[in-house]
């Protein structure tokens, strides 16, 4: 079962298995976090750092995958602005990835630049940005000053992930020049070290993995997959009064 939005998979659940039969227990995951996938990568360093329950905090639900990467002590919390798709993830008969692993779950209603607000400073120890509509993304979320929000929640050594993959626009230096910006490191992953198996809805993205220092980086920083990037200095950065779109197109064509 596969939930789009205009011409982006945004979430998909094997529902029989190869022999026909429906699938039971715990949802496998797909699209871009199963296991080994640059999103899982992610929390396995974080977890290895904490050496104990984590918090982490997703913008855009999406079907609800990241709810099955929670371990039963985990603090798990979605922010999500579109009332249908949070109807549609918490609906058994469709997704079973939030009745299944966390179906008590907080979604915060809302756009994140405002929810995400309420939340304590350094709530976090990851927060996931992967809220996209269709192809498009809300440039409000790639901002300098969204990227100060988010960095006020993380945790001292916490990780801010960002998922770029665009059809039609070059993202990653953009994402590079705010976290810049804000004196942020940024790795970015490219796939080069997972397998894309497009006809199991396993699919290789582009993330970005952010941090205060090198070392908060954990496992990542001794992978030569996750590649420190610097900002461009002929890239004005994005902020909310100023944002450069037939820039990303182009930079994306040339690709």
């Amino acid at each position: 079962r596969v939930l789009t939005n205009g011409t982006t998979i945004h979430g998909a659940e094997r529902i029989r298995d190869a022999s026909g039969k429906p699938m039971t227990g715990r949802p496998e995951l797909h699209m871009y976090y199963y296991d080994g996938s640059a999103m899982a990568q992610v929390m396995d360093a974080v977890r290895a750092r904490a050496a104990g329950p984590i918090r982490y905090a997703v913008i855009g639900l999406g079907a609800g995958s990241l709810a099955c990467r929670a371990r039963p002590s985990d603090t798990v919390r979605f922010y999500e602005i579109d009332p249908a798709i949070v109807r549609i993830a918490r609906d058994p008969t469709l997704f079973h990835f939030l009745s299944d692993c966390r179906p008590d779950v907080p979604i915060i209603l809302g756009d994140a630049r405002l929810t995400l607000t309420d939340a304590p400073d350094g709530s976090y120890d990851i927060i996931y940005v992967d809220a996209f509509s269709s192809d498009a993304i809300p440039i409000h979320l790639l901002t300098s000053e969204a990227m100060a929000l988010y960095v006020s929640k993380l945790s001292p050594h916490g990780s801010l992930v960002m998922h770029v993959s665009n059809r039609h626009l070059e993202l990653a230096s953009v994402v590079t020049g705010i976290a810049a910006a804000n004196g942020l490191i940024t790795r970015l992953n490219e796939g080069g070290d997972v397998d894309e198996d497009q006809s199991n809805y396993n699919y290789v993205g582009n993330v970005i993995a952010i941090a205060r220092n090198n070392n908060d980086f954990g496992a990542l920083a001794q992978s030569p997959y996750w590649k420190v990037q610097s900002p461009d200095p002929s890239h004005r950065v994005w902020t909310d009064d100023y944002s450069n779109i037939i820039g990303a197109v182009l930079r994306r064509l040339r690709q």
